[in-house]
């Protein structure tokens, strides 16, 4: 299943024209503040999803039936450029356990790369609602080595990827590894092309060094 939610809301697109922009990429805080924005309304959209419980509540003039999430969901991020949208998520769901997990490109000469992953923070997951979000689904790659890397902490009930900008590309490489009932993609745009180096166009660039600032390159 996979969700766009630029084509249900205009303020999404807002915020997309936003972190897109050349003209408003250069104001980092603004940038994650964006990012941090779209991680709370994934936020909203997921919990539709996520089961209920109804619960008495007590005011200073009688009772209210509130109805509340039923359990928290696991937040996970890929580090860095991860960082900001998991902040806005963590700010929906404040009760939630986190797992940060480290996997990025190594590039070779040869134009080609690799996926490193080098560090996991994670608590148990099994039979767990986990929502695990990257501003950028490109290849795929990244995201479903760290997705099968997660399997290894227990095997959550559910997988909710939430990113920023989404390529087909990318979609179809979760799609060929997980089946629908286990991963759900949340994104805020969905662009068709990627380039060899695979980078998403038009996408919007480096997230983690536009939030971060410009790293060296091994």
């Amino acid at each position: 299943m996979v969700y766009n939610l630029s084509n249900q809301n205009p303020l999404i697109g807002e915020i997309v024209s936003e972190i897109r922009g050349v003209s408003t990429q250069n104001d980092r805080m603004k940038f994650r503040r964006n990012l941090e924005r779209l991680g709370e309304i994934f936020a909203y959209e997921i919990s539709k999803k996520m089961p209920s419980k109804v619960k008495s509540i007590q005011t200073p003039l009688g009772i209210s039936e509130c109805t509340l999430l039923k359990e928290q969901p696991v937040l996970g991020t890929i580090l860095r450029a991860g960082l900001p949208m998991h902040i806005g998520l963590l700010n929906m769901f404040d009760k939630a356990e986190n797992a940060f997990i480290s996997a990025y490109r190594k590039h070779h000469k040869s134009g080609k790369f690799t996926i490193k992953m080098e560090y996991v923070s994670c608590p148990d997951l099994e039979d767990k609602i986990v929502i695990l979000s990257d501003p950028m689904l490109a290849t795929g790659a990244s995201m479903a080595l760290t997705i099968k890397q997660l399997f290894e902490y227990g095997e959550p009930r559910h997988i909710h990827v939430a990113v920023a900008i989404a390529c087909t590309v990318g979609i179809d490489e979760i799609r060929k590894n997980f089946s629908s009932d286990k991963v759900t993609i949340w994104a805020a745009a969905i662009d068709e092309e990627l380039t060899a180096k695979g980078y998403i166009v038009p996408g919007l660039g480096d997230a983690g060094d536009l939030s971060f600032g410009e790293k060296l390159q091994d």
